[in-house]
């Protein structure tokens, strides 16, 4: 491809709302630009890298016994409607309507479209298993886009879907896709690690995340450092101990004015932080109002929370709310005397304590030397929604750190969950009884993918493209005017790709030495080639991390690919 000729050239400055550097570079190099948010153009450098990371999901998976296939991108809303998911996922469905009235969800995941074309067929045990995918368009109406192409609202996506006679059968499989996305990734360029995560609105009972650790990411999770890996949605830890006072104060209110930080509040009352306690209303989307109470210095995991409280989705309790229910205003709700219509769910962080404190459900007031069994029933059940902090023990026994990092993939144990809700998803088992398939279901984000290959693979400069997934082999800089030097940068060009190269050639006539030099550096292509009147017959070679570079015949460049 001759430079001059390439729609989407390269731009020196990034747009303002650019955060993170994939999205910069990207930007800058003329891989990328927004169509409206969340919704990307990929130029034509974005589609050569976007088909040499599909190419090589594609290889990796049809080796792992996977069989591509292809679902519609509208989904009939009755199949959704089937498994509730109408109203039970983590973002909005975008539906549409034909012209005869019948709707469509824009799909979002694919799991009722995989079931429902799967128990189109009479299969029977003698066809398990198999495990089929597919590349498609996903449309999910997320709340906040962002990251360039970290986080879309319409993206590309391989999603595979496993069908078994036996758990014991899917496990088999759920090894398999382990092994064959770590290869997948490290193809790639990519270093993941494998994080115990939450099925969310895919359902199943377990999953797990492949992250790729950056500050860049919006997965935070937690490592002993000893092969534990979890998602907070789901970590597992114990809090730090909090010292017991043998003599039980006299529950008392304390005046304490604009006093709401569990920090000032504890330095003010001259207790430790881990004897206040924070209570937080929510309203749910059922309309029920409920209490979550922890312990002061943890913050809620929501996701946790959720699935105590079995709802969907739920919100802070308005001021208003607040008010009607405790008598005060935000920030000094507590447990005590709360409406019986006020659910609690005490985390497992408040057990333990003696003489804590928690808000007094009076404005400007603090209740402490609060005691379970004296002050406060204790709870039938304490809960665990907290968000462990570093240095709390994991459950190997290790102390817990904090990472964050990119999702790029994900495999999900679904179980019957699908097969139960779906009508007829069965199979013939060898003894003529109709049973219920057991599934898994695996995904990659390609877009997803490709900004994380930038954000590892990258200098000051630009992007640094591993040679899997680079747009070209390399990248020919024609240097000088002289009708010689244009004539040989041309030759070189048409031998390189005889010799099976592909060939960025900078052929402009107009652009500077200078410029052609930073184009390469932010573009990424692995590999120089360089052609001026100093080269004379031969080609000046410069590999993109490397600050030295080599002078060889063109015979001497086939390698290079």
């Amino acid at each position: 491809m001759r430079y001059s000729k390439l729609f989407g050239k390269t731009v020196r400055e990034a747009p303002k709302e650019a955060q993170t550097i994939s999205h910069k570079l990207l930007y800058q190099a003329g891989y990328i630009r927004e169509s409206s948010s969340g919704r990307y153009y990929l130029l034509p450098l974005g589609m050569l890298v976007m088909s040499k990371i599909i190419d090589i999901v594609r290889t990796e998976m049809d080796k792992a016994g996977a069989q591509e296939m292809l679902t519609p991108v509208l989904h009939p809303i009755e199949l959704w409607k089937e498994t509730n998911r109408t109203r039970s996922t983590g973002f909005e469905l975008t539906t549409v309507k034909d012209r005869r009235g019948a709707k469509f969800a824009l799909g979002g995941t694919a799991e009722e479209m995989i079931v429902d074309v799967v128990r189109k067929f009479q299969e029977t045990y003698k066809d398990l298993p198999f495990n089929i995918y597919q590349f498609s368009q996903k449309f999910r109406d997320e709340l906040r886009a962002k990251g360039g192409l970290l986080r879309l609202r319409e993206f590309m996506m391989k999603d595979a879907y496993s069908f078994h006679a036996t758990e014991a059968d899917f496990k088999r499989e759920y090894q398999n896709m382990k092994q064959t996305y770590t290869k997948i990734f490290k193809l790639l360029g990519l270093e993941t690690v494998i994080v115990e995560s939450d099925n969310g609105y895919i359902g199943g009972e377990y999953c797990h995340e492949f992250v790729v650790e950056s500050e860049e990411g919006e997965s935070k999770y937690f490592t002993d450092g000893h092969g534990y890996f979890a998602h907070e949605d789901v970590v597992k830890f114990t809090p730090s101990e909090v010292k017991k006072d043998e003599v039980l104060m006299p529950m008392k209110d304390v005046e304490g004015k604009g006093i709401i930080g569990v920090e000032e509040l504890a330095k003010y009352l001259n207790i430790p932080v881990e004897k206040t306690t924070k209570t937080i209303l929510f309203e749910t989307d059922t309309g029920q109002v409920i209490a979550a109470v922890i312990r002061g210095g943890y913050d809620i995991n929501e996701t946790k929370l959720k699935k105590i409280v079995h709802c969907h989705e739920f919100k802070l309790a308005s001021p208003e709310v607040v008010r009607k229910l405790t008598n005060a205003e935000v920030g000094y709700a507590g447990a005590l005397n709360l409406p019986r219509e006020v659910k609690l769910f005490f985390d497992w962080t408040t057990a333990n304590r003696t003489n804590f404190e928690m808000g007094a459900n009076k404005t400007n007031f603090h209740t402490i030397n609060v005691n379970f069994d004296r002050d406060l029933p204790i709870p039938e059940k304490f809960y665990d929604f907290a968000i462990p902090n570093k240095g709390d023990i994991g459950p190997n026994g290790y102390q817990l750190d904090i990472k964050k990092g990119i999702e790029v993939g994900n495999i999900f144990q679904l179980g019957h969950h699908y097969t139960s809700l779906m009508k007829n998803a069965h199979f013939t088992d060898k003894d003529g009884e109709l049973k219920k398939y057991y599934m898994g279901c695996y995904g990659i984000g390609i877009a997803r993918t490709m900004a994380a290959v930038v954000e590892k693979h990258h200098d000051n400069k630009g992007i640094i493209w591993p040679k899997s997934v680079t747009p070209y082999d390399v990248h020919l800089i024609s240097i000088g005017t002289d009708e010689s030097v244009v004539k040989r940068a041309d030759e070189v060009y048409q031998q390189l790709e005889r010799q099976g190269l592909s060939v960025l050639y900078d052929d402009r006539e107009t652009a500077r030495p200078g410029e052609k030099f930073s184009d390469f550096e932010l573009i990424g292509i692995p590999i120089r080639l360089v052609v001026s009147a100093k080269t004379g017959d031969k080609v000046e070679v410069k590999k993109r991390t490397e600050s030295t570079h080599s002078t060889l015949e063109v015979e001497q460049l086939r390698h290079l690919g």
